[in-house]
């Protein structure tokens, strides 16, 4: 399953200011909103309850201490003062005043009937035990606010005593709901005007923290295509001008290690082209000798005979193993250059194998009229190495299969042995690496592979190493049908 891509930094940091702003925000105007609705309504509550207490004051004192339907109907329409208490209703024992205004017209268009069914049997305990006490109703959308008192009477001890006369006063809290509301609208507002200061800020701030980042990233990628020159700009003496210094450090510390092993691997390099290039002239002279010793080797005494063909086979091996380095050594310095020629590509796989004696041990499969424009003889070299080694280590038959198309053509050498270890086949192309560890000689150089594989880059393309399901391995050589030339230019044909 594919991972799926994370926020980028600039989103994660614009997400955390304007998380932790919507938080501050909805926990400062929330607090906010609370206590100032709370003192809207106790403000609210408050004057009624004093209008209330002030209104049945005045009553004193009563005509009756059981009054009638008349008398509460008076304590009733005593109550009310157009601004805190719209309506009240006078309750004692089954007697009560009205229990609707008259008119019916309310704020919001309600009619508050003050009967039993509106006022708690809570509220009406506390009254009852002479207290006062209120609570919050909500009529149509319209919220009310019921407060409850005990009518006293004073006796002539001055002392008093609760009448059992109940009086329930109604208010509107309409003109307070809005007043709430506006501050819910107002607080809703800052917020969003806070998140729209949040997400300025956080886009103010991550630039100040990403350009460095930036920076730094493009750098680290500049280090690693190879610029070991690449350096920061220092400024400040925060945690990133920390990372920047850091990196400068390293970077100047990585040149300096690179800049010392390239030194080390061009001193290596020039050694064995130097010596490769030493050794030819008295491997030349060995070689004249090699020549002599094979035509007498023939008619000397067993012993002498032996040596002599021992010494004429090492000395060919010699020369292979120098010219095998001189070849390396012009693909490192990058001197190894390319003498394209329009070729047939049959032809050429039909030369190197009658060249060397092959043509009867190898079957091939070679389509014709397939031409290339190629260097025929770093080609030769390639399919020699590759069936070469085929005929050596695999077993019959080995075959060669040429194939293409419009841009590129492939060979295909394979043979049916038991092929190769999957441990051997990731340094199958390395230098000097032998499959078998233990022999420590062997006819070939171990350079072989690592030069076919140099030649076919050359030209652009590539080689690689496969075992086949049925056995054997598979070698197959891609190059590009119009070969780049050594300045990268790509050669459409012609003479040369």
């Amino acid at each position: 399953m594919t991972p799926r891509p994370s926020p980028g930094l600039r989103t994660r940091l614009l997400f955390a200011f304007a998380l932790l702003c919507v938080v501050t925000a909805a926990a400062v105007a929330g607090g906010i909103y609370v206590q100032a609705r709370n003192e809207i309504l106790q403000r609210a509550q408050d004057a009624t309850v004093q209008t209330m207490r002030s209104r049945l004051e005045a009553l004193y004192p009563l005509r009756s201490p059981a009054p009638g339907p008349d008398e509460l109907d008076d304590i009733a329409a005593a109550v009310p003062d157009q601004n805190s208490v719209e309506f009240a209703v006078a309750i004692y024992r089954e007697k009560h005043s009205p229990v609707a205004p008259p008119g019916g017209w309310r704020p919001g268009g309600t009619v508050l009937a003050l009967d039993l069914g509106v006022i708690s049997p809570e509220l009406r305990r506390v009254v009852a035990g002479g207290e006062i006490a209120w609570q919050r109703v909500v009529r149509q959308d319209v919220p009310w606010l019921i407060i409850g008192a005990p009518l006293l009477i004073t006796e002539p001890d001055r002392t008093t005593r609760v009448s059992g006369i109940e009086v329930y006063a109604a208010r509107s809290l309409l003109a307070e709901q809005r007043s709430i509301d506006g501050l819910a609208v107002r607080a809703w507002l800052t917020g969003g005007a806070a998140l729209a200061f949040a997400v300025v800020l956080a886009l103010l701030a991550t630039r100040g923290v990403l350009r460095p980042v930036r920076e730094l990233g493009r750098a680290a990628r500049l280090l690693g295509e190879g610029e070991l020159r690449t350096r920061i700009a220092v400024s400040g003496s925060d945690e990133l001008a920390d990372v920047a210094r850091t990196f400068n450090n390293t970077a100047a510390e990585l040149e300096r290690h690179v800049k010392q092993l390239r030194e080390m691997e061009a001193d290596a390099r020039r050694f064995v082209a130097d010596v490769s290039h030493e050794l030819r002239t008295p491997l030349a002279a060995l070689t004249a000798v090699a020549d002599v010793l094979d035509e007498e080797a023939a008619g000397l005494p067993e012993p002498a005979g032996r040596a002599a063909r021992l010494v004429s086979q090492e000395t060919l091996n010699l020369t292979g193993l120098v010219n095998d380095l001189i070849e390396i050594s012009r693909f490192d310095s990058g001197v190894a250059a390319l003498a394209l020629n329009e070729i047939d590509v049959a032809e050429l796989v039909c030369a190197t194998l009658r060249t060397r004696g092959w043509s009867e041990k190898v079957h091939t499969e070679l389509p014709p009229a397939v031409t290339a424009r190629l260097d025929p003889r770093r080609v030769d070299v390639i399919l020699a190495n590759l069936v070469g080694n085929a005929l050596r280590h695999g077993e019959p038959p080995v075959s060669v299969r040429l194939s293409a198309d419009p841009h590129w053509i492939a060979l295909e050498v394979r043979d049916r042995g038991p092929g190769l270890d999957e441990a051997v086949l990731p340094h199958v192309f390395d230098r000097f690496y032998k499959a078998n560890a233990a022999r420590a000689r062997s006819e070939g150089s171990g350079l072989g592979l690592a030069i076919a594989r140099e030649n076919a880059r050359l030209h652009r393309g590539d080689l690689t190493v496969t075992n086949a399901p049925d056995g054997g391995a598979i070698f197959t050589l891609r190059l590009p049908r119009r070969a780049h030339d050594q300045d990268g230019q790509i050669n459409t044909g012609g003479p040369e």
